[in-house]
């Protein structure tokens, strides 16, 4: 297949790229380019002198050709959700939806939209399937559930979308970011020696590795028409919705002479909901996902060794989110609705431009 993929220089499209061209599909990118230069190991394969692109001004005639698009592009966590409103709605929505009709108009079949499991929010104990009733605490997870709910009303006989809510990302990127929770944890025992806990760890957490979030796009951008139409899949492993406690102890494990600590006045997160996977096992029963949370935490470790990764590094803008897009904020080359002010290729954050805000 001919495929686009929004959001394909991110955390995940740096994963999910490569791997839907090891399976032979033809796949170009669209972004806005807000995290060039946010590397690990080297970074993804350069990008030449593609120019950067909003989805949110994206036309039909630039879709015209392609069997499908994979829609990656978000502003992709809670604490950039908060910053401010209205721009998240204009990115995770609004952008969403630009990109959506532009596709159908150009006759794209396909629509596979990155969506999460965060928008069950607070649906507490007892694991939820794709029909629970949502709950979203965010304004992340409230964007993701009414993008599904406005993709419903495009999709027919010549447009099919498909909403893939994937459990809590973790493992290497060589786009890396370390503002989620796995990712987060055993970057700080590698630079500290704490495993620092935000709340008590009692939330419960569905977990996914990024390899298993590609493999999961792959199978349902190959899956027949009539069984993806309209429908959403909830991507994890019934094994991997554990308590952040949990984690910590795989992480101190895979970091000798770690400890756990918590953060003043930490307690529950609002955040805690178990996850129902039986719907994409049923569904693709030859589909595999191979990751582990304990495996990938001995990947990050690795990786983080091999980088050299430090606690600068740790507290700087390169591989958090908020702190990046605050950096590019300071220095005009955005607005408050993160539309760019210049033409120009962003500075990488360790460059000069950028070393008073580390």
């Amino acid at each position: 297949m001919k495929v686009l993929v929004t959001g394909d220089r991110g955390y995940i499209g740096a994963v999910l790229v490569p791997f839907l061209r090891a399976a032979g599909h033809q796949v170009d990118g669209l972004d806005l380019g807000l995290y060039e230069g946010c590397d690990l190991l080297g970074g993804p394969d350069p990008i030449g002198d593609r120019a950067p692109r909003d989805m949110r001004d994206v036309g039909a005639a630039e879709l015209a050709g392609y069997d499908a698009v994979v829609c990656l592009a978000a502003l992709s966590n809670d604490p950039l959700g908060h910053l401010n409103r209205d721009t998240t709605y204009s990115v995770n929505l609004d952008g969403t939806l630009r990109v959506a009709q532009a596709a159908k108009e150009a006759g794209v079949e396909r629509f596979l939209f990155a969506s999460s499991c965060s928008l069950y929010g607070a649906a507490g104990s007892e694991a939820v399937g794709e029909d629970a009733d949502l709950y979203p605490v965010t304004p992340y997870g409230e964007t993701k559930a009414l993008a599904e709910k406005e993709l419903s009303k495009l999709a027919d006989d010549n447009f099919s979308p498909t909403y893939l809510r994937n459990a809590t990302a973790y493992g290497a990127s060589t786009r890396l970011r370390l503002d989620i929770v796995v990712n987060n944890l055993t970057a700080i025992a590698m630079t500290t020696g704490q495993i620092r806990m935000e709340s008590d760890g009692s939330p419960w957490r569905p977990l996914v590795h990024i390899e298993d979030i590609s493999r999961a796009f792959a199978t349902v951008l190959e899956a027949p028409r009539a069984v993806i139409h309209d429908e959403a899949f909830n991507v994890g492993r019934p094994e991997d919705v554990v308590q952040v406690r949990d984690i910590a102890e795989m992480v101190g494990q895979a970091v000798p002479g770690s400890t756990v600590s918590f953060a003043a006045g930490a307690g529950p997160d609002l955040r805690n909901y178990k996850v129902d996977f039986s719907k994409l096992e049923d569904t693709f029963p030859d589909l595999r996902l191979r990751w582990t949370v304990r495996d990938g935490v001995e990947e990050l470790a690795a990786a983080y060794r091999k980088h050299g990764l430090t606690l600068d590094d740790f507290n700087s803008a390169q591989f958090v989110r908020l702190r990046r897009i605050n950096q590019l904020l300071s220095q005009g080359l955005v607005d408050d609705r993160l539309r760019r002010l210049t033409d120009d290729q962003f500075p990488a954050p360790g460059s000069s431009v950028f070393e008073e805000m580390r």
